[in-house]
């Protein structure tokens, strides 16, 4: 795949976002995270070099704020942000680009994840299949059926432990950071999956 930015693109897009005001790199890093809608994430080692360079070159200057350092763009940096505004405009265009190119990446990511869920799925629901007919006792036989209510109850049981276990993970996550759209395609789709797959079990 090629870069998300290209060479000097993303330092100069930083210079971009300080322009509004001071940062920590936290903050910055959630802003071109939000660019993208979630797409992408630069990662701390990617952004922080390039802040220690804007640094050195004298475009940025740190200040301390509390337990956190935040960059804020001075004279120069804006001169040279100024300078080269047509520039910054191309990176726009090349981020917009980005953008579909990575939700065309993610959703055939996703595509490829639901094949496979579909067949484990469809693997589950035959097994469960033969499991309840092996477990259920024809009539005449001179052995007691199962009771009609248990398997509905374990059903109901069975969703409600997916139900609390999944909503545990997803908050657990959104503790530390918000639910990537990628993750939230997911459920979508594996839910509406798993919703087809049982109805297509049950008798009309």
């Amino acid at each position: 795949m090629p870069p998300v930015f290209a060479h000097g693109a993303l330092r100069l897009y930083l210079l971009s976002l300080l322009e509004s005001g001071p940062k920590h790199g936290y903050e910055l890093i959630k802003a071109l995270k939000d660019r993208f809608g979630g797409t992408y994430s630069p990662s701390a080692g990617t952004v922080y070099p390039r802040l220690g360079k804007l640094e050195e070159d004298g475009l940025v200057a740190t200040e301390p704020a509390g337990r956190r350092t935040n960059y804020r763009i001075t004279a120069a940096g804006l001169a040279e942000l100024n300078r080269r505004r047509e520039d910054l405009a191309g990176v726009e265009n090349d981020i917009a680009a980005s953008v579909q190119r990575l939700s065309g990446t993610l959703k055939e990511d996703i595509r490829s994840s639901m094949r496979g869920f579909r067949s484990d799925l469809a693997a589950a629901a035959e097994a469960a299949r033969a499991a309840a007919a092996s477990a259920t006792t024809p009539p005449g036989s001179g052995q007691p059926q199962a009771r009609r209510g248990q398997p509905l109850r374990e059903a109901e049981l069975l969703l409600q432990d997916f139900r609390d276990e999944l909503r545990a993970d997803l908050r657990r996550q959104a503790t530390h950071r918000p639910i990537s759209p990628a993750t939230l395609e997911t459920v979508r789709t594996a839910l509406d999956e798993a919703r087809a797959a049982i109805r297509g079990t049950l008798q009309p």
